[in-house]
């Protein structure tokens, strides 16, 4: 993932957009990704300061290994009243680590911590992983799953091209009471499934993509409750900002543009998210 980074960092950012009216949550991001310092540095704070000018107010700071979560940890423990943390393995790299079960070791010590309140991200992706690797894959992914219902924490999912696996796993070792689908990138008949199931999706700037009609159908679909929005950050910055560096401030055109597909007000879904975010993640005030 070092490669897709490093052409992250040197992408100009989007502009900021025009504040929400009320509050709400960036249910994952990438910050270390952002600004490639420590989690205390002074590009962090800009980070969750311009987050905050357009009353995007907390951030959910997720991990992909080992190191990288003991990066979240530490911003959580910074920012203790706009930052929490989720840790985990990514699914592309449980496969390839030196020694998979040295990196659960650190991931199991350091879902403990009181500011992680979520194991993730974990899941499967298809894409990158080769067929002889999925089956350290689908283990990783159940681990991660039996550590989110030991700490009864809720369950961050990454599932790119593995969709029917990632449901099939789920329903074989069961899923966490709470299990959110992190950039929901299924169908309208993919969505019923996961509502029906009681698990929650969250949906990013891929919503106002123009090759993504079918999440556009899909997020009509969602029951209130079971809605988070994301950024993703620095990926997948919302039209019409495609390609450029995204941030948590991103949050406030996603929210816009689900609030269009919705037929919603943005104050009311904007409140509705935030409410959702701190029930599945609970309180960023220490």
């Amino acid at each position: 993932m070092a490669d897709r980074h490093n052409r992250d960092l040197d992408r100009p950012r989007a502009p900021l957009p025009e504040p929400l009216p009320f509050p709400t949550v960036d249910a994952h991001a990438h910050m270390e990704i952002i600004t490639d310092t420590a989690p205390d540095s002074q590009e962090v704070a800009d980070v969750i300061a311009e987050a905050k000018s357009v009353n995007v107010d907390r951030i959910v700071q997720v991990g992909y290994s080992a190191e990288q979560s003991r990066w979240c940890v530490a911003a959580a423990e910074k920012w203790n009243t706009s930052v929490l943390a989720a840790v985990a393995l990514h699914p592309n790299e449980a496969p390839v680590v030196k020694d998979l079960e040295a990196d659960w070791a650190i991931i199991a010590e350091l879902a403990h911590h009181p500011r992680v309140r979520a194991i993730g991200e974990t899941g499967l992706d298809y894409f990158r992983t080769p067929v002889e690797l999925r089956p350290r894959q689908q283990e990783s992914f159940k681990w991660h799953i039996e550590l989110a219902k030991k700490t009864n924490k809720a369950l961050v999912i990454h599932d790119r091209d593995s969709h029917d696996d990632v449901l099939s796993v789920l329903l074989e070792v069961g899923a966490p009471e709470k299990t959110i689908f992190h950039c929901f990138s299924g169908d309208v008949d993919m969505a019923k499934v996961c509502i029906e199931r009681g698990y929650v999706l969250s949906f990013a700037g891929t919503l106002t993509f123009k090759n993504a009609p079918a999440l556009r159908e899909a997020v009509k679909l969602v029951p209130i409750d079971q809605l988070l929005v994301e950024t993703d950050s620095p990926f997948l910055a919302p039209m019409p900002h495609r390609g450029a560096g995204n941030t948590p401030a991103q949050i406030a055109t996603i929210v816009r543009a689900m609030a269009a597909e919705r037929n919603s007000d943005v104050g009311e879904l904007a409140v509705a998210l935030s409410t959702n975010a701190e029930r599945l993640f609970g309180s960023f005030v220490p």
